[in-house]
């Protein structure tokens, strides 16, 4: 029998209580007001990260130069540095909002991170946010060696809900062609844009991320004539080239089952992989820490652990 978390369950009540008045009021969702609520959610519920040394710069290449800020821990290892795109459903986060999540990273895997202020819908709608993560990987390196940071111009792709859609969907792309990806990690992420798993209407109402909000998501970033099945991970080719995979998932997460499909297929095409799921979370427990200590404290020791392994 599924069991959401007490803590969760308390505070999600309060949470639905809110938005129910707000629903009744005629409230309606804008891109400030999405942003403001996921940066005011992080910044309540999620302490300052640990200190370390920290340089901001732009990576220039292709259209668009794109903003970022490195996060150097103390005891730094050799291996790829890790490049980290916020979630937010394509509309929100940025890289102030992610800041102790991405310092708490950074740590964990003794790594310098990379954290990247891609542009977001609607103003800059798909494909921006992709190609600006392309750009990166592409780029990166001369923008390291300016900064005395060390690498061995390898990557590591991570990213949550939206940012992870934006890693998936980079090494899609990049597994047709000679690449430096050397593994990516997926939190809880959206990789089908046409919302048809289970999950989607299973945990769609009442567990924060909310089906209707997702939609308005993918309405404001899709503003062409896209095909949404094609742009979404889940659905594209997948290779023998793609990177070694961990998948995070939550339990109560409405994205829940497009994780376990991807990883499904990951193991098919012969890719290395690992999955870690937490049976009584939901969708963006790591910008509620402070209420999920314990949930909070476990994954970052895993995918610590996941990324030392990575040579």
């Amino acid at each position: 029998m599924r069991q959401l978390d007490p803590k969760l369950a308390e505070w999600l009540a309060g949470v639905n209580a809110q938005v129910a008045q707000l629903k009744a009021a005629g409230f309606e969702a804008t891109p400030i007001s999405a942003r403001e609520s996921l940066a005011n959610l992080t910044r309540t519920f999620v302490e300052p990260g640990p200190e370390m040394a920290v340089c901001e710069t732009l990576v220039c290449g292709g259209q668009y130069r794109v903003p970022v800020r490195i996060y150097s821990p103390r005891d730094i290892e050799p291996g790829p540095v890790i490049i980290y795109s916020h979630g937010g459903g394509h509309m929100a986060g940025s890289v102030t909002v992610y800041d102790p999540i991405c310092r708490r990273i950074a740590e964990s895997c003794h790594r310098p991170l990379v954290s990247l202020d891609y542009r977001l819908a609607p103003e800059n709608p798909y494909p921006a946010g992709l190609q600006d993560l392309l750009s990166v990987v592409n780029n990166l390196g001369p923008a390291l060696e300016k900064k005395s940071i060390p690498h061995n111009n390898r990557w590591i792709l991570m990213g949550d809900s939206g940012g992870g859609a934006l890693c998936a969907s980079a090494s899609r792309l990049l597994q047709h062609q000679c690449h430096n990806i050397a593994a990516q990690v997926l939190i809880y992420p959206s990789l089908d844009y046409t919302m048809q798993t289970p999950s989607i209407d299973e945990n769609g109402s009442g567990y924060l991320l909310e089906k209707e909000k997702i939609a308005w998501y993918f309405d404001n970033y899709f503003q062409g004539a896209e095909n949404r099945r094609d742009a979404s991970p889940l659905h594209g080719e997948f290779t023998g080239n793609l990177p070694k995979s961990l998948v995070i998932t939550a339990e109560f997460c409405p994205l829940r089952d497009e994780g376990d499909q991807y990883l499904e297929k990951l193991q098919k095409a012969g890719i290395a992989c690992e999955s870690l799921h937490f049976d009584d979370m939901i969708h963006a427990f790591l910008n509620l820490e402070s209420l999920v200590p314990e949930a909070c404290e476990t994954f970052y020791r895993n995918v610590g652990e996941f990324v030392r392994g990575i040579e």
